[in-house]
C-alpha cells in the first residue's frame, strides 16, 4: 500500500499552504505583467501625443504602482484647490472656524507682488453664480463647494484669503507633499508676468489625494467630508472617461491654455490614486483625450 503524501495534519496544511502561495504568485506574475503592457501602451501613446506629461498611480494597498516624470514642475493651475480644501478643513477641526461661517463677498484682491488691488472677471472663470452675490454673505461651505466642484476662482480666492496662504503651505509641508507650492491666489497679473506662480508635481498631488484617501488629511471625519465635495465634481471628462459606469472618482481637474491636469481617487474594487497632468496641447479634447486613455489603460491593468 502506497504511504499517503498526508500523513500529518501539519503535513497537509504546509502543502495546502504553499500551493496557495504559488497561485498567489503566479497571479501576481500574471498582473505585474498586465502593468508592465500598459506602462508600455501608456508611453507609447505619451510619444505619440508631442506632450509632456506626468502620471502617478498608486493603489491604496501599495502593491501597485506607475511612475512617469513624476517630479517634474508644472503650473498648478486649479489642483491648487486641493490644499486650499484641506486647510479649511483643518482650521474647522481645530475649532478656529466653522463650516457655516459666512464672508461677505468681495471682489477685490492684493498682488503678492506690490499689495496693489485687483478684481476678478466672471468671463475668466468658470462660474458666474458668485459674481451676483456681491456684498453679500456666504459660507465657508458654501464656497468650498463652488471652489471643488465648478473651480471658481472667486471662491477660491475669498477662502486664501480667510485661510492665510502661509497656513496652506504649512499644511501642505506638514502632509509631505512640498511637491505642490501655493504661493497666491488665482489671476494675480502682476504675480503672473514675474513668473511666481502655483506650482505642483504629480507626486506632490498625489501625495495629498492619498493623505484624504487614508483619512489623513486632516481627521477620517474631514477626510469623508472632502471625500464628497471631490466626488460631486462637475468636469469628468479625464480620469473618470476612462472607467466603467459607476465606479466612484473624487477627484480635482485644472486647465489653462496649454496646460490641463486630474488628481482623483478611484473607488474601484481595488482603489487607487492616480494623478495626469498635461502640458502643450493647445486643444483641450487632445488632452482630454489622452488623459481618459492613460486612465482607461491603468484600471484595465490592475482590477
Amino acid at each position: 500500500m502506497r504511504a499517503s503524501l498526508y500523513r500529518t495534519p501539519e503535513t497537509r496544511f504546509a502543502c495546502v499552504a504553499l500551493l496557495v502561495l504559488a497561485a498567489l504568485a503566479r497571479s501576481s506574475m500574471a498582473q505585474d505583467a498586465k502593468l508592465a503592457a500598459a506602462e508600455a501602451g501608456i508611453e507609447q501613446r505619451i510619444t505619440a501625443s508631442g506632450a509632456e506629461v506626468a502620471v502617478y498611480f498608486r493603489t491604496l494597498d501599495g502593491k501597485a504602482e506607475y511612475r512617469a516624470r513624476p517630479d517634474d514642475t508644472f503650473h498648478a493651475a486649479s489642483t491648487m484647490k486641493v490644499p486650499v480644501m484641506i486647510e479649511l478643513f483643518r482650521q474647522v477641526q481645530q475649532g478656529k472656524l466653522r463650516l457655516e461661517d459666512q464672508m461677505v463677498v468681495r471682489n477685490e484682491f492684493h498682488s503678492i507682488v506690490d499689495g496693489s488691488s485687483y478684481t476678478l472677471s466672471v468671463s475668466d472663470d468658470s462660474e458666474g453664480e458668485l459674481y451676483k452675490a456681491e456684498g453679500q454673505p456666504r459660507s465657508l461651505g458654501e464656497l468650498c463647494e463652488l471652489m471643488i466642484t465648478v473651480s471658481s476662482n472667486f471662491a477660491t480666492n475669498l477662502l486664501i484669503e480667510k485661510l492665510g496662504v502661509q497656513n496652506i503651505r504649512a499644511t501642505v509641508h506638514n502632509l509631505g507633499a512640498d511637491g505642490v507650492v501655493v504661493l497666491r491666489g488665482v489671476e494675480d497679473g502682476k504675480a503672473f508676468a514675474k513668473g511666481l506662480n502655483n506650482t505642483a508635481t504629480a507626486r506632490g498631488l498625489a501625495t495629498l489625494m492619498e493623505a484624504i484617501a487614508d483619512g489623513k488629511a486632516v481627521d477620517a471625519q474631514s477626510s469623508r467630508a472632502m471625500i464628497g465635495i471631490l466626488e460631486r465634481q462637475r468636469f469628468n471628462e479625464g480620469i473618470p472617461a476612462g472607467l466603467p459606469p459607476g465606479i466612484a472618482v473624487a477627484h480635482k481637474t485644472g486647465e489653462i491654455t496649454r496646460i490641463h491636469h486630474d488628481a482623483a481617487i478611484v473607488f474601484a474594487k481595488r482603489p487607487y490614486v492616480l494623478v495626469v497632468m498635461v502640458r502643450g496641447l493647445a486643444d483641450p479634447k487632445q488632452s482630454t483625450a489622452l488623459i481618459s486613455d492613460i486612465s482607461r489603460e491603468l484600471y484595465g491593468a490592475t482590477q
